[in-house]
Order: structure tokens, then sequence, then C-alpha cells
């Protein structure tokens, strides 16, 4: 069990950095040898033109690359905020609101790099 506020956080921002260094390693996978969808759909199955099925593949990856981009400010804002802040008296609800955007963008990133 976490002993303080300040060792959650610490928790919550190391969390954020590996979504965001597995992120980084998936992000360098060939578009060809990721697994389908769940519902077993991908732009490459569906019978779509390929042309146009390798430009929904190169926009999720820019997508995908700017969200990245944007998690890991988050991630290295956070670590500065906790860094100034003295946890162990006061929890700054900055804090906590700024670990909900990193989690919510961590998911997004996941569920764009799934398909």
């Amino acid at each position: 069990m976490v002993g303080t506020r300040r060792d959650a956080l610490k928790l919550v921002a190391g969390a954020a950095a590996m979504v965001t260094a597995g992120a980084w390693l998936a992000r360098g996978q060939d578009a060809t040898q990721r697994s389908p969808k769940a519902n077993g759909e991908s732009p490459l199955d569906a019978g779509m033109d390929p042309k146009r099925a390798k430009a929904i593949l190169e926009e999720n990856q820019k997508d995908i690359k700017k969200n990245i981009e944007k998690l890991f400010q988050l991630a290295s804002d956070l670590k500065e905020e906790v860094g100034k802040t003295d946890a162990t008296t006061i929890l700054s609800l900055a804090i906590v609101r700024k670990t909900e955007e990193i989690e919510k963008l961590a998911r997004q990133i996941r569920d764009r790099a799934k398909g």
C-alpha cells in the first residue's frame, strides 16, 4: 500500500512514463504487422482501396505521435508540479486534474494504437 500522497503521485507519474515509453516503442511497428481489430476488421482487411487504407493508417500514426508528445509534456509538467508541492500536507486539485487528463490521454492513445 502506498504510504503517502507523494508516493502515490510518484507512482502515477511513473505509470504515465511507462505508458509513454510503451507507446513510443509501439509506434515503431509496421502497420501490416499489427493485430486486427477485436471485431476482425481493419482498413487492410475490409476490402478497402489499399491507398485509402494506407492513408488511414498514416493518419492514425500521426495522431498517435501528436498525442504521445502531449502526454509526455503533461507527465513532465506533473513531475515538476509534484516536485514543487509538499504533498504530505496538501494534495493540489490541479495535480489530481492533471493526472486524470494524463489517464484519459493514455487511454485514447491505447485505443488508437489498437486500431
